[in-house]
């Protein structure tokens, strides 16, 4: 089951990678506007399910760790060719109703934020919106 969900979060984070970068022009008043790559990623919570993150690394490559405790951070700065930010996080064998928030910062300003709640199986699944670095 583990290896299934790793690969359905592999999966899940390409494709809506790969639609999030489309090319668009608009300016957006969200974004941080300072310029800064210092990405801060964060997990908190009180689901006890075994969880994942799946996101995007220095480079932009996709990543996928375990996540033992709560609250889970990375930080890092993003190389200059790196196209944003993303994090994605799931987990199984919670409890009805617990919750998961992730958050991206950029900048030391929060541009992304997502709560989730576990289903009636104890299923949670968080997918913020990628953030998109200026160009």
């Amino acid at each position: 089951m583990k290896s299934i969900l790793k690969t359905a979060a592999l999966v899940l984070t390409i494709a809506f990678t790969a639609v999030s970068c489309s090319s668009d022009n608009d300016n957006d008043s969200g974004n941080s506007g300072t310029g800064s790559r210092d990405v801060k990623y964060e997990i908190t919570g009180n689901y006890t399910g075994k969880m994942d993150v799946t996101y995007m690394e220095k480079s932009g490559a996709p990543l996928i760790e375990d996540v033992t405790t709560l609250p889970w951070t990375k930080e890092f700065t993003a190389d200059a060719d790196s196209d944003g930010a993303l994090v994605h996080t799931g987990g199984y064998g919670g409890v009805a109703g617990q919750t998961l928030t992730a958050k991206v910062y950029i900048g030391g300003k929060v541009v992304s934020e997502l709560t989730g709640k576990a289903d009636s199986d104890g299923i949670i699944v968080v997918h913020p919106k990628t953030y998109i670095f200026p160009r």
